[in-house]
């Protein structure tokens, strides 16, 4: 008994010993867990390892890296598109202006033939210096077509002379080395262009007449084609002050309008 005792003691002994060191383990196991599990949620963390915010933070500071360039580009196309439609909001400004300033000037872009038809007293005057610059105009084009034909004559005329002046102007010598048919033939080739001159003379002379018919003509159509015909014309239509501004837009409109009208009197058709 007592050895049992005694063994019981010692036991005890024993355990009050061992127990201040298990309850130190006790404390950095649990310390040690805690740790660990905290670090745990670390690695899981989402905020340690989690990494994810640490990569998802490199790959977005990448991607704001190369995303940098795109406000640039964005910027210079806004600029473009800006400066595009800054010329167009000027184009269409302007053409608004003059639209407004033209008034009843705006019907000289009707239609060739409802145009020159038109019974209206206000388009009388337009008519007039249309018509007149379509004559002026087929009269210019005949005088250049007469002066070109005055001008093949007289090179017809020319080459004809100097073909004759070689012959008369033959040496003796020259002569003497013809055979005898040549000598005998150069009498009439002399004769055959001398005709040959005077009749080209006479066609030279027809030629040069018509051509400084046609120029005469062509300066006489023009009369009351100028730009103060112009402006005349286009006061007595407007209702609406005429300035240079109105004169140039109407210049640049009529012109299609004197060609068409040209066209139709060189076809032999009324306007």
């Amino acid at each position: 008994m007592t050895n049992r005792k005694t063994l019981f003691a010692a036991l005890a002994a024993l355990a009050l010993l061992a127990s201040p060191a298990l309850a130190g383990n006790g404390h950095g196991n649990g310390g040690g867990n805690a740790g660990g599990n905290g670090g745990g949620n670390g690695n899981s963390g989402g905020n340690g390892n989690s990494g994810t915010h640490g990569n998802s933070g490199g790959n977005s500071g990448a991607s704001h890296g190369k995303s940098s360039s795109a406000p640039g580009r964005a910027a210079k196309t806004e600029t473009d598109i800006t400066a595009s439609t800054t010329v167009d909001t000027e184009v269409s400004s302007k053409q608004k202006n003059i639209h407004a300033k033209l008034g009843r000037l705006n019907s000289l872009q009707r239609n060739i033939n409802a145009y020159m038809n038109s019974k209206s007293k206000k388009f009388g005057a337009i008519q007039a210096f249309v018509t007149q610059s379509a004559k002026a105009k087929n009269a210019q084009a005949a005088a250049a077509a007469a002066a070109t034909t005055a001008a093949a004559a007289q090179a017809q005329l020319d080459a004809l002379n100097s073909q004759l002046s070689a012959l008369t102007s033959l040496s003796q010598a020259e002569i003497d080395a013809m055979t005898p048919e040549q000598q005998a033939a150069l009498p009439g080739q002399i004769s055959a262009l001398q005709a040959d001159v005077t009749a080209q003379q006479a066609v030279v002379a027809a030629d040069n007449a018509a051509a400084d018919e046609a120029a005469a003509a062509a300066t006489a159509a023009a009369v009351g084609t100028d730009d103060a015909s112009l402006d005349a014309a286009l006061t007595d239509m407007a209702n609406k002050p005429v300035d240079a501004e109105v004169t140039a837009w109407a210049q640049g409109v009529l012109a299609g309008k004197i060609d068409q009208t040209a066209a139709k009197l060189q076809a032999g058709t009324t306007p």
